[in-house]
C-alpha cells in the first residue's frame, strides 16, 4: 500500500457484505473510478437494517473500464444478476472492478450508535479513505475487533 496510514471503508448493502464474507462474492463494483492498490485493506460497513462495520478484506487488484468491460471480466464473481448491474450502472461512463480476497468476519461487528458515540463518524454514500486515527477509533469502541484489526493492519492499530 502506498499510504501505510490509509484503508478503504466501503459501504455495501448487508447482502453484499454477507456474500464477500463467506468468500462468494469476490468483485465489488463501482461506478466511478477508484484508485487504491493492491494490498489496501478494506472494512465492510453493511448498510442499514445492519448499520455496522462487519468485517474486512483486502484489494487484490482493480479494473478501471466501462461498464460493459468491467462486467464482461466480474460477471461470475461479482455477485449480482445482469438487471441488477444494469441498473446499478445506468448512466455511468466509467466503472470499478475491485477484487477482493482474504476476507474476515468481525466476531463482534461495529455499530453506528457506537462509532459516533466515539466522535464524529459518517459512513460513505459509496466508499471513503481512513486514516490510521480512524482506524484506532474502531478498535477502541470494539475491543474484540480490535484483535482482528491489529492482527489484518499491523502498526495501524495498536495492539
Amino acid at each position: 500500500m502506498s499510504d501505510p496510514e490509509r484503508a478503504m471503508l466501503l459501504s455495501v448493502h448487508p447482502r453484499f457484505a454477507t456474500a464477500i464474507l463467506a468468500g462468494t462474492k469476490t468483485v465489488e463494483v463501482r461506478r466511478q473510478r477508484v484508485a487504491a492498490p493492491p494490498g489496501t485493506p478494506v472494512l465492510l460497513y453493511a448498510t442499514a437494517p445492519t448499520m455496522a462495520i462487519v468485517g474486512m478484506a483486502r484489494i487484490a487488484s482493480v479494473q478501471v473500464a466501462t461498464p460493459r468491460e468491467v462486467w464482461s471480466a466480474s460477471r461470475a464473481s461479482a455477485g449480482i444478476t445482469r438487471r441488477e448491474y444494469d441498473e446499478y450502472m445506468s448512466g455511468a461512463t466509467q466503472a470499478s472492478g475491485l477484487s477482493l480476497e482474504e476476507p474476515i468476519t468481525f466476531e463482534d461487528p461495529v455499530p453506528l450508535a457506537a462509532l459516533r458515540a466515539s466522535g464524529s463518524f459518517h459512513p460513505p454514500q459509496s466508499y471513503r479513505y481512513l486514516t490510521g486515527e480512524d482506524l484506532r477509533r474502531v478498535a477502541r469502541v470494539a475491543p474484540g475487533t480490535g484483535a482482528a484489526l491489529q492482527g489484518a493492519l499491523g502498526g495501524l492499530v495498536p495492539a
